[in-house]
């Protein structure tokens, strides 16, 4: 008998974010990859250069899982870094090559986990890091894809989302930013308490508190009552 925590969820929302991501890379010039992204400190080549080495981290997890090893998805954070200022700064053919082979790649490892593989823990590094579970893999690396393919600011944002993920992501947000300022999110489809509920009262489309919520942007569209909660990075 399988266990119910041992079989992964359906990949088509993935696979399809993941084909709208590569025709926005596809279609980036050069000097388009060296512009700035809406991450500080981050162009557009870095946000695809994370997309890349994030897919290949999670590879290196699944394939340790087929092959029966425990595989970290980083070597330390210091060499996360690192390689993703690397893989930026390179020639622009190279990224864009390592990104579409780790997109292939992914889904290649995906396929290739036994049955009850996606069953325990999956660790981001050799010690001390985050621990997740196995089974939500998956919908980590959806949200990279979808979350990023808006940060590069390329003509997708977070209002191209599809409805599903859009509900998804906002009551993920919720549930985490549960720890930091209460307040009242007010949307034309509803209201939704953030921890108490108690405390301002945040005004706006889905679309913009969820954009607000992640740590994007600097509230626009929104209004707040008295006034816009000051809010953490979101990780």
């Amino acid at each position: 008998m399988t266990h119910p925590q041992s079989r992964v969820e359906p990949l088509d929302g993935l696979a399809d974010a993941t084909g709208r991501l590569v025709r926005t890379v596809d279609s980036l010039t050069d000097e388009a990859l060296a512009a700035p992204s809406v991450l500080p400190g981050w162009s557009r080549g870095h946000v695809v250069a994370h997309l890349a080495l994030n897919a290949e981290a999670f590879i290196g997890v699944l394939r340790g899982v087929t092959a029966g090893d425990d595989v970290p998805m980083y070597r330390s954070e210091e060499a996360r870094n690192d390689d993703i200022e690397g893989l930026a700064g390179g020639p622009a053919a190279q990224l864009r090559e390592r990104f579409l082979a780790s997109t292939t790649h992914f889904q290649e490892a995906v396929v290739a986990v036994p049955e009850g593989g996606w069953a325990g823990e999956l660790r981001r590094l050799p010690s001390g890091g985050q621990v997740f579970q196995r089974i939500g893999l998956p919908g980590m690396r959806h949200r990279e894809v979808e979350i990023h393919h808006a940060d590069l600011d390329a003509g997708y944002g977070p209002g191209s989302w599809p409805p599903e993920f859009l509900d998804g992501i906002l009551v993920r947000l919720v549930d985490d930013r549960s720890g930091g300022p209460p307040m009242l999110l007010r949307t034309p489809e509803g209201e939704v308490p953030v921890g108490t509920g108690e405390g301002p009262v945040v005004s706006g489309s889905r679309v913009d508190v969820t954009w607000w919520l992640l740590g994007r942007g600097d509230g626009e569209g929104l209004h707040g009552e008295p006034h816009l909660p000051e809010l953490g990075a979101w990780r």
